[in-house]
C-alpha cells in the first residue's frame, strides 16, 4: 500500500503500555495498526532494539537558538524553535509570547500565519501568556502591557488570530466570566495563570471552563493553612490540568513529587524555554541553568521536553512510562486538534520520539 512505512525491532510505549515483539504500521502521517513483527516484511524500518513512544508536545516555548519569537516575530524564529523541539524529542509546540503590545503580538499572529504557509511544520499555535494578568504575580512580564481584558479587544484578537491564536494564559480573578466564555466558546484553550486569585475566585474560573493551569506555583497564589489560593484549587478540582516546568529551578523538585501524588494524570510538563536575547522588551540572560532578566528575575528555563523526562525521573521517583506521558499524552488531551496526538494507536499521529535506555533521544519521526 503506497505511504506505507512499518517500524519494528523496538521497544513500544503505546501511552498506556510498554510492547515487545510488535511493529508499527503508518500510512501517510497517521498510523494504521500494530501488528506481530513476525508478520511484517524484511524491508520495514528496523530500530536496531531502541524505544519509541509518541512524539513529545510542548504547549510553552518562546524560542531558541538566540531567536526570541516576541523580539523577531517571523518564521525564522519559528523554525529555529522547531528545531530545538526535535533535539528534546518534541514535535508539535506551541510557540509563546508573553505580555507585550498588541502590535507585537499581531506581529506574531502574522508570523505564524507564513510558516503554515511556508509548509513549515510541527507549530500548533500561538500561545499569549497575557497580558490579562494579575501585576501582583507579574514575575519577568512587562509591567505597562498588563491590562484587565475588554471585550472589544478580545474579539479583534479573536478576529485577527482565527486559527492561529489557539491558547492564552490568564488570571481568572481580572476576567469577567463573559470574557473567558467567549474565548472558550471561539475554541482558545484557557489557561490560569500570573494570577493571585484566592480559592473561591480560582475556582469561579475553573466552573466557568477553564480547563487548565500555567506552571503550576510560578507566578501564582500558593497553598497556605488559611488560604488555599491558585494551586489549593488545581489541587482539589479533578477536572483541572496544570503545566509544570521540571527543571528543580522553579519548583523543587519535592514540591513536583508531592503534586504528582495529588494530581495524578493532570499534571504535565512545558519546557517554558527562552533562549538569549538583547533586543526588545524581554533580556533573557542564560545563568548556567536557568534564564534571568538582566536585574535577576527568573524568567525562563532551558529545558528540552526529554529533560523534564529525565529530571523527574532521577529526582522525583516518577517511573519512566509515566514520566512519558506527562510529554505527550496529558497534554494532548488539551488540543483541540483533528489529528490525534500523544498516543502509538490506530487513527493517532504517526509522530514519534526514538530514544536508547540512556533516555538519549535518537530520532524524531514525524
Amino acid at each position: 500500500m503506497s505511504n506505507t512505512v512499518i517500524y519494528r525491532n523496538c521497544r513500544i510505549f503505546t501511552g498506556s503500555e510498554t510492547l515487545t515483539g510488535k511493529a508499527i504500521v503508518t500510512q501517510g502521517s497517521l498510523i494504521r495498526s500494530i501488528v506481530d513483527e513476525d508478520n511484517v516484511s524484511e524491508n520495514a524500518e528496523d530500530l536496531h532494539g531502541l524505544n519509541i513512544a509518541p512524539a513529545f508536545i510542548d504547549l510553552q516555548i518562546y524560542g531558541a537558538n538566540n531567536h526570541l519569537f516576541s523580539a523577531h516575530p517571523g518564521t525564522e524564529a519559528i523554525a529555529h524553535t522547531y528545531n530545538y523541539c526535535l533535539g528534546g524529542g518534541c514535535s508539535q509546540f506551541m510557540i509563546t509570547m508573553a505580555t507585550n503590545s498588541i502590535e507585537i503580538f499581531l506581529q506574531g499572529m502574522d508570523a505564524v500565519r507564513d510558516y503554515w504557509q511556508q509548509g513549515g511544520k510541527g507549530l500548533l499555535g500561538l500561545h499569549l501568556e497575557g497580558p490579562y494578568m494579575n501585576p501582583v504575580k507579574k514575575g519577568a512580564h512587562i509591567e505597562k502591557y498588563v491590562k484587565k481584558p475588554t471585550e472589544e479587544e478580545v474579539k479583534m484578537l479573536l478576529e485577527k488570530g482565527r486559527g492561529i491564536f489557539k491558547m492564552i494564559t490568564l488570571a481568572p480573578e481580572i476576567c469577567d466570566d463573559k470574557i473567558i466564555h467567549l474565548l472558550i466558546d471561539n475554541g482558545i484553550i484557557v489557561s490560569a495563570g500570573h494570577s493571585n486569585a484566592t480559592y473561591e475566585e480560582a475556582q469561579k474560573g475553573f466552573a466557568a471552563g477553564i480547563p487548565t493551569a500555567t506552571h503550576l506555583f510560578n507566578a501564582m497564589s500558593p497553598f497556605q493553612s488559611r488560604e488555599p489560593g491558585l494551586v489549593g484549587a488545581i489541587y482539589n478540582n479533578p477536572g483541572v490540568k496544570s503545566s509544570i516546568v521540571a527543571d528543580g529551578v522553579h519548583v523543587d523538585f519535592v514540591s513536583l513529587k508531592i503534586s504528582k501524588q495529588v494530581m495524578g494524570n493532570r499534571l504535565f510538563f512545558i519546557t517554558d524555554a527562552v533562549t538569549n536575547s538583547d533586543q526588545g522588551g524581554y533580556q533573557h540572560i542564560f545563568k548556567g541553568d536557568r534564564y534571568t532578566l538582566p536585574d535577576g528575575t527568573l524568567s525562563g528555563s532551558s529545558l528540552t521536553m526529554m529533560q523534564s523526562v529525565k529530571n523527574v525521573i532521577q529526582h522525583a521517583g516518577i517511573p519512566l512510562e509515566e514520566a512519558l506521558r506527562m510529554a505527550s499524552t496529558y497534554p494532548a488531551e488539551l488540543l483541540k486538534t483533528p489529528t490525534r496526538y500523544g498516543k502509538i494507536a490506530p487513527g493517532f499521529a504517526a509522530e514519534f520520539v526514538v530514544f536508547d535506555d540512556t533516555l538519549t533521544v535518537k530520532q524524531v519521526i514525524c
